[in-house]
């Protein structure tokens, strides 16, 4: 039991690692060299540098599921559904790719995108859920996860079919979109991802949750080779390939690891992200603007549509500050989720 408890984590996880960071290495000069990039407007001078590195992360989560397949079938007897691990390798594919289509979605001239000039125009707004939508088929084809989900304050409560059918789906999609919302950042994505899944993992192995804790570990590692490129003066963006990848991780962990209570309150800063974005339609832009001295300024005012607005009016903050600020606003939630936890509130 020893053996399967560390080993069969920490190995797929290393090389989930090792994967991801050697994809990544390959994708910087390779999405370049394609013409697949993003601008960075949030230093002295607009840069370019290449999109779409979210690619390397689900290389990476994929790999790591298939060692552990590979490992079941000849080298160990696995603890976990092969067919189940399969599926959510599956529906992180349909994801990532969907993902992909948004980041190489450019145009020859700058279009109007949120608030801003640039060349990526990506998915319209209402092709995004639908397509994130497709992500979900393979986890409802094993009918993922447990239909009795405790909510806070309330209880446990039996949704039956409501739950692989409905609320699954909705899942992916929303967890998919809401954490597309929120960045612009260099790290910001990765970091506060990192944060949430550190939350997951320590959450399955004290809880006991071997798929939670397999997916979670991988996870992070993929999420550790990849924060280095990404984090201030990046060399690469994370792109939607990233964000979707995440979403549908998240949810995966969520529905397979039986965290569904947990991860809804780590969710919370993405579900207020969500609902500023949508009292201005999401036509918002996270970014501020560059003062002299590297600071960013409230792109409204003293209106709020996201929460990199919110850390700009508290105070004059540099691009690397509101990225350690939102994820320690993130650290703050797996806290809170695990004191409700604890106390018997999920």
């Amino acid at each position: 039991m020893v053996y399967h408890s560390f080993q069969t984590v920490i190995i797929p996880a290393l090389i989930s690692f090792a994967i991801t960071l050697i994809s990544t290495r390959f994708l910087i000069g390779y999405l370049f060299s394609s013409g697949i990039i993003m601008q960075d407007k949030n230093k002295e001078k607009p840069v370019k540098i290449p999109s779409s590195g979210g690619m390397a992360v689900a290389f990476g989560i994929i790999v790591g599921i298939l060692v552990y397949a590979f490992g079941g079938n000849f080298v160990f007897t696995p603890v976990l559904s092969i067919s189940d691990l399969l599926a959510v390798a599956l529906s992180i594919v349909l994801i990532a790719l969907v993902g992909f289509l948004d980041d190489i979605n450019l145009r020859a001239k700058k279009v109007m995108t949120t608030d801003l000039l640039d060349y990526k125009e990506g998915l319209k707004q209402w092709q995004k859920p639908l397509l994130t939508a497709i992500g979900a088929l393979p986890l409802i084809a094993i009918n993922a996860g447990v239909s009795i989900v405790a909510i806070p304050l309330i209880g446990f409560v039996d949704f039956g079919l409501l739950y692989p059918l409905i609320i699954l789906p909705l899942a992916v999609v929303f967890v998919s979109n809401a954490f597309n919302l929120l960045g612009g950042y260099d790290g910001l994505q990765p970091g506060m991802a990192l944060v949430a899944s550190i939350g997951f993992l320590v959450y399955s192995i004290l809880f006991g949750n071997y798929i939670g804790a397999l997916l979670s570990a991988i996870l992070f590692a993929s999420l550790l080779a990849f924060l280095p490129f990404n984090y201030y003066r990046a060399r690469i963006g994370p792109g939607d390939s990233f964000t979707y990848t995440i979403g549908a991780t998240f949810v995966a962990i969520m529905a397979m690891g039986e965290a569904e209570s947990f991860g809804v309150i780590i969710f919370i800063p993405w579900m207020i992200e969500f609902f500023l974005h949508l009292r201005r339609k999401f036509n918002v832009t996270d970014l501020g603007t560059r003062q002299k001295d590297g600071t960013f300024k409230a792109p409204y005012g003293k209106k709020i549509y996201s929460l990199t607005h919110l850390v700009m009016n508290l105070g004059r903050f540099k691009e690397q500050e509101i990225t350690i600020y939102l994820s320690a606003l993130e650290a703050m939630f797996v806290v809170i989720a695990f004191l409700l936890k604890i106390y018997g509130f999920l």
